[in-house]
């Protein structure tokens, strides 16, 4: 089994100044796989401008799950609401249904377009929107005599 090795960032940022987010990025991205590996998901390149990504949130109702955008972070967290009503006793649990905290670090202009829940499925669509002013621009040639 592969294991993940944590290094001390902080004499990195120390030696490379100005490089501090880079290794703020990893460190969460790292600390993400680190911690568990719940929910499964899917990230689907549709084209070079849309993806979408897939949890498996089966058990989930709606009001349960919460997708927030903060920069450049899509956190989407699950919190199972309890009801002392249907205490059953399970013989046997396969699907998981705890409380769950997932973020995903998002590229540079890139925004959530929407996000819905069919068949326990939660897809939270992405579009890179590249502002005008970001996107190569052609240079006309002029010949001069």
């Amino acid at each position: 089994m592969n294991q993940i090795t944590r290094f001390d960032t902080e004499s990195l940022n120390r030696a490379l100044i100005g490089f501090d987010s880079i290794f703020d990025g990893f460190e969460r991205r790292f600390a993400n796989q680190i911690q568990n590996n719940y929910p499964p998901y899917n990230v689907i390149k549709h084209n070079e401008d849309q993806y979408t990504i897939e949890l498996a949130v089966t058990g989930f109702a709606k009001n349960e799950i919460h997708v927030e955008v903060e920069r450049d972070t899509l956190t989407v967290k699950g919190t199972k609401e309890s009801s002392d009503e249907n205490q059953a006793t399970f013989l046997h649990r396969g699907l998981a249904q705890r409380d769950f905290t997932r973020s995903f670090t998002l590229a540079e202009h890139i925004e959530v377009d929407g996000a819905e829940i069919t068949n326990g499925i939660l897809k939270i669509n992405l579009v890179r929107n590249i502002p005008d002013d970001a996107k190569p621009k052609i240079i006309d040639v002029v010949e001069v005599k």
